[in-house]
């Protein structure tokens, strides 16, 4: 189309917006430019205004040539109830809103409107509960439901609720099997689009999610704002029977099931002792306690594991990695249930309680353990001499004293001792640290049991 005959069909649409008029032409079209000449104008008030009338634009042609295409024309013309114009073309018209930015183009305006707050970074929608703003109006509805816990999309087969249709749609296949999109690369398929995206990442290589307080990457946003939690501790989720609060959505749906009792899902059940699990992954853990299987090695000393998590916390005590930091003093663990003990001496929470005596403990191993004084129950014991603990860590170390061995040692000055705690305690000799104070006379001590031996000595004196 010549730049004239473009100007001439902008002013004929009238239009003041961001648009282009895109021209497609028939099969039976020629590659002359069609004339622009013929097209008219008419004032607001509907006054002719030059080019050819609008009778003639849309006359039927009269060319005494190719009078049985003609007449063809004319019949298609009859029969679909529109007219050719008379240059004999028929010109296909689409309005595009065309982005001034990137040149993303749109159908309709208001497409393009929304379009446009991608790169203006415009939210004017905001939720009455918490001020998070959104870019359109339909996600905040959506948000709000995270609120008021409203669900209005339910599953036709089960009956499960969703907050999103989209959500619904995807659950719905799990009872069909439909897995409509695939990748394009292995063919792998899905029943949801958004996880093709996921999935090409482990083909490209893709982490676009970062930490910013560690730096470590992530190929899925929700998978960075869990590891987020691991830096401030935060459990933003809470059960609304106990109270108790946990940083995964997903982990109080869980939860709500020990005061529900409900089973939602298919049961493994084992074959030994009939226990049962509502994923197929974690019977597979359990039944390597009766089988014995160690499928997870580390590297290093080759120690093995019934799960790969454990394995991996294994390998930072060779590395001295340690992930998890104390918000509140900044201590660092290698163990992230560690962490959350730790943190709970600085709030004084302690959750968890003896079912017999009420003595309440910040970590809910420490119940098992204590349930040990009231039963009398010893499950370790030693292989040498057999004597029985009631904690394995105990036998651990008492095992030391048959074998010698000290696993653990000094990065300062190379000592070896048998027990980690021993080593913590050693590295105040290097640091000078001495946490342990006296109350009545200030005197401070590296250890614990020095400390401890220091305060007979003041009720000796009483």
């Amino acid at each position: 189309m010549t730049s004239s005959c473009a100007a001439d069909v902008h002013q004929l649409m009238g239009s003041q917006l961001s648009l282009k008029v895109v021209v497609v032409k028939s099969e039976d079209d020629g590659d002359e430019a069609p004339d622009c000449s013929r097209l008219h104008r008419c004032s607001p008030s509907g006054e002719y205004r030059g080019g050819a009338p609008p009778h003639q634009l849309l006359a039927p042609p009269s060319h005494a040539d190719n009078t049985d295409n003609a007449k063809g024309d004319d019949k298609q013309s009859e029969s679909s109830g529109k007219q050719t114009p008379a240059c004999g073309r028929r010109l296909k018209r689409q309005e595009l809103f065309s982005c001034s930015v990137c040149g993303k183009t749109a159908t309709q305006k208001s497409n393009m409107v929304k379009h446009m707050r991608v790169h203006t970074g415009e939210k004017p929608f905001s939720c009455s509960l918490c001020a998070k703003a959104f870019v359109e109006k339909a996600k905040m509805i959506k948000h709000m439901r995270s609120h008021t816990g409203e669900k209005p999309f339910g599953c036709s087969v089960c009956g499960k609720k969703f907050t999103d249709k989209q959500n619904m749609e995807s659950h719905i296949r799990t009872h069909t099997g439909e897995k409509p999109f695939s990748c394009s690369l292995c063919g792998k398929r899905f029943n949801k689009k958004s996880y093709v995206t996921i999935h090409m990442r482990t083909h490209t290589g893709e982490k676009p999610f970062s930490c910013s307080v560690c730096g470590q990457e992530f190929a899925q946003k929700s998978d960075m704002v869990r590891h987020m939690t691991k830096h401030t501790g935060e459990k933003p989720f809470s059960c609304s029977v106990c109270g108790r609060t946990l940083s995964r959505r997903a982990s109080v749906e869980s939860h709500m099931r020990t005061h529900t009792g409900e089973k939602p899902f298919e049961l493994f059940s084992c074959s030994v002792c009939g226990k049962t699990a509502t994923q197929k992954s974690n019977m597979v853990k359990h039944m390597r306690v009766h089988t014995g299987e160690k499928p997870f090695s580390c590297s290093l000393c080759a120690k093995a594991f019934v799960e790969k998590a454990k394995m991996i916390k294994h390998m930072r005590s060779h590395t001295g990695e340690k992930p998890f930091g104390c918000s509140v003093c900044g201590k660092k663990f290698t163990d992230k249930q560690n962490m959350e003990s730790h943190i709970r001496t600085h709030t004084g929470e302690k959750p968890f309680s003896c079912s017999l005596c009420g003595k309440r403990f910040n970590k809910k191993s420490y119940v098992t353990i204590h349930m040990r004084t009231h039963t009398g129950e010893k499950p370790f014991s030693c292989s040498v001499c057999g004597q029985e603990f009631a904690q394995k860590s105990d036998m651990v170390r008492h095992m030391t004293k048959h074998t010698g061995e000290k696993p653990f040692s000094c990065s300062v000055c190379g000592r070896t001792l048998s027990r980690r705690a021993s080593v913590e305690s050693h590295m105040r000799t290097h640091t000078g640290e001495k946490p342990f104070c006296c109350s009545v006379c200030g005197r401070s001590y590296t250890n614990r049991n020095s400390f401890a031996t220091h305060m007979q000595t003041h009720n000796k004196g009483d």
